[in-house]
């Protein structure tokens, strides 16, 4: 059996254990940024800095940014917590997923129209979530064409650009 036939093997073996293992951070919810943005403090004193996977609320200097960052703060500051990390995004950002008594505070965010689906992929289970906050016209969905956050922040770096 040659080397390479050995080392083949191995990878066979370990792959189905590296797809399945998911990083899991345990801690204590220390800071809510914005309304999908929070900071976990674990048991071995580090901070990670979490973004919420699968939907983007405002930003704080968007109308409901605001709105969006407290209620989140409501719903999990303080909190113990395990958060599911789903990888990173373009910028490195951790990207996870929280559940606080099998609630989702991702979905409560949607229900109340402060938070959109994802720009890219989006859930399909959050998209239906976010139909329904916008036919009844919750939060940013009673404004007749609400700017999405990921534009916001595409105008706010031409922004910068333009003042430099």
């Amino acid at each position: 059996m040659s080397m390479k036939s050995v080392l083949i093997g191995i990878l066979v073996l370990l792959l189905p254990a590296c797809l399945l293992a998911t990083d899991v951070i345990s801690g204590k919810v220390i800071t809510v940024i914005d309304g999908n943005t929070l900071e976990v403090f674990t048991g071995e004193n580090e901070t990670y800095k979490i973004f919420l996977f699968g939907i983007d609320s405002p930003e704080l200097e968007q109308e409901y940014g605001d709105k969006a960052k407290r209620l989140l703060e409501k719903l999990i500051l303080d909190k113990n917590v395990e958060v599911q990390i789903q990888g990173k995004d373009r910028l490195g950002n951790r990207l996870g997923i929280i559940l606080i008594d099998g609630e989702d505070p991702r979905e409560k965010l949607l229900e109340e129209g402060l938070a959109w689906t994802s720009e890219r992929n989006p859930i399909e289970a959050f998209e239906t979530i976010k139909e329904k906050s916008k036919e009844k016209r919750k939060g940013l969905w009673k404004e007749t064409e609400p700017t999405p956050p990921w534009i916001f922040r595409r105008q706010q770096t031409l922004l910068q650009f333009k003042t430099s």
